[in-house]
Parts: structure tokens; C-alpha cells; sequence
């Protein structure tokens, strides 16, 4: 029997937006689910599917098998994993620790450290497709870790999405780092494009219509262009974590001797949104933001 096969207990940490269908997919596939949240309400749904719910972190890895991780940010991450209090201290060798938040390159890699040291295998795979992706269990995955460690995890992740190994430990986290970058590029240019139709006189409902299957097609014209036409931001990916992430971008070029000029001005676009309380709406929300610079309506 492969590591992968022992696997029957998966602890969840981590159960909101993304988290919650994620772990959904583990039970419905026949995993003997765990799950913890800050939020007790967003993880006592998932008993519905026969998750077990714990009111405390440490619980959730009791006879764990594998743990994985989904919360918002990398000092969240490290508060609950790492110290003699962590959960990595408390999981036995030969399990699994699969990460799939957002955190820093460094982070990962540093986690990573201390899994090993607990004879602990571990993989930090992020993931991009938002909340329909996690919904419909078709998000892109990008994992980082040894070749076994990919292989012990990859039946877990391909109940989430589509799993890729791009490299060891830290490399899913870099790999992230550069779809945020495209994806903030690429919603900035969008509501760009749509407001400059509108204000030049254009239809911009028809003017998405008329590029589908263009040079300019792309899901974020396909799905958030229409976000941002209906004036719906309720959040699928909040632009305070698009901030995270261009932020956490920007320092790692910095580091490896990169200026990223396209990054730093989405980078400033998307902070300016959260300083005018739009942080908790969706990242297509960012056209309101376009609106004030130039004095219009929002």
C-alpha cells in the first residue's frame, strides 16, 4: 500500500469561501474529514456531509493522516503550524501536510523545514479558479514539494483540481505569486477597457460580446467583465487578497533584483481600492476605483 492509499483521515483547517467546497469534495469522495474554522458556523456545514466538526485546532489532526491547510494568509498559517504548540508539532511521522493558502515563498519553504524535521512530508500547493473553481472542483493547483511528497498528495488534490508539479517546496507558492500577477494585470486592464468603451460611447455588454474568441478572450473578460457591467461585486476573491498577494509579489522580485513596472501600478490600483473601503469586495470591483480617478459615478 503507497502513502497515498493510507490516507482515510484528513484534517481541514481553514473552511470559508474556498475552504468550505474543498473540503466538501474530500468527504463527498469518501475521506473521513476533520474541519476547524475561527468561525465555528462556517465549518458546522460541512457535518451535512459527514465531516466531523472539532471546536478546537489541535483536534483536527487527531489519527489525521493528512492536514490541510486553507486559510487566508501566511502569519495565520505559521500562528497555528509552527511552535511547540503547532500542529506539525503534534503530527506523527509519515503523514501528509498539504498547504493550499496563499502565503509567501519563504514561508513555504520554511514550513516545509519544519515538516521534515517531524519526519513530516509536505507539499504547498495554492490555487486559482475562485470560488466556482473550488465549487466545481476544477481549480488549477500548483504544488511544490519532493516528487514523493507530490505523489502522496495528489489524490487528495485532484478531488479539488487540477493538480500540477511545478518544483520543490515553495515553487507552488512562486507559481502563484505569478498568476496573481496576470491575474491583477489582466482585471485592471479589463475594467480599463470596458470604461473606456462606455465613456466613448459604446455598449460595453456588446463590446465583451464582439471579443469573445479574440486575441482578448480570457476568463477574466469572460466572467468579471460581466461582474463589472452588472455592478455585482459580491466577493468570489476579495481585492484585500489580490492586495496580499501583489504585495507579497512585489517584495519577492525585489529580492531575486526584479522591478515589475505592470505589477507595481496594479499593485497601487488594488490599494487604493482597499483605502476607499472596498477591500471586501470582489477584485473586479477595482473598475469603482477607476470610476473615482477619473470622477465618475461609482
Amino acid at each position: 500500500m503507497t502513502a497515498s492509499e493510507k490516507i482515510k483521515t484528513v484534517g481541514f483547517i481553514g473552511t470559508g469561501i474556498m475552504g468550505f467546497p474543498m473540503a466538501r469534495h474530500l468527504a463527498q469522495a469518501g475521506y473521513h474529514v476533520q474541519a476547524w474554522n475561527r468561525t465555528p458556523d462556517k465549518a458546522r456545514r460541512l457535518a451535512a456531509y459527514g465531516a466531523t466538526i472539532v471546536s478546537e485546532a489541535g483536534d483536527v489532526i487527531r489519527d489525521a493522516d493528512a492536514l490541510v491547510c486553507m486559510l487566508s494568509s501566511g502569519p495565520s498559517c505559521d500562528e497555528l503550524l509552527l511552535g511547540e504548540q503547532g500542529l506539525i508539532a503534534g503530527m506523527r511521522a509519515g503523514s501528509l501536510l498539504l498547504v493550499m493558502s496563499s502565503i509567501p515563498v519563504e514561508t513555504a519553504r520554511h514550513q516545509a523545514q519544519q515538516a521534515a524535521a517531524r519526519g513530516v512530508a509536505y507539499v504547498d500547493a495554492p490555487v486559482s479558479g475562485g470560488e466556482k473553481g473550488a465549487i466545481e472542483a476544477t481549480l488549477a493547483i500548483m504544488a511544490g514539494g519532493t516528487a514523493q511528497a507530490y505523489e502522496q498528495a495528489l489524490p487528495l488534490m485532484e478531488k479539488m483540481g487540477r493538480p500540477t508539479h511545478v518544483g520543490p517546496a515553495g515553487s507552488g507558492e512562486l507559481a502563484k505569486l505569478v498568476n496573481q500577477m496576470m491575474v491583477a494585470n489582466n482585471i485592471a486592464s479589463v475594467a480599463e477597457a470596458l470604461l473606456l468603451a462606455e465613456r466613448g460611447g459604446a455598449d460595453p455588454a456588446k463590446v465583451r460580446e464582439a471579443l469573445l474568441g479574440g486575441f482578448a478572450d480570457s476568463t477574466i473578460l469572460r466572467q468579471h467583465a460581466l461582474r463589472m457591467i452588472s455592478g455585482d461585486f459580491a466577493p468570489g476573491g476579495p481585492a484585500r487578497y489580490q492586495v496580499k498577494d501583489t504585495n507579497t509579489a512585489i517584495r519577492f522580485a525585489a529580492s531575486v533584483g526584479l522591478d515589475l513596472p505592470m505589477l507595481n501600478k496594479a499593485d497601487r490600483l488594488f490599494s487604493d481600492m482597499l483605502d476607499n473601503g472596498d477591500g471586501d469586495l470582489d477584485h473586479s470591483g477595482v473598475i469603482r476605483e477607476l470610476r473615482r480617478r477619473n470622477q465618475l459615478p461609482v
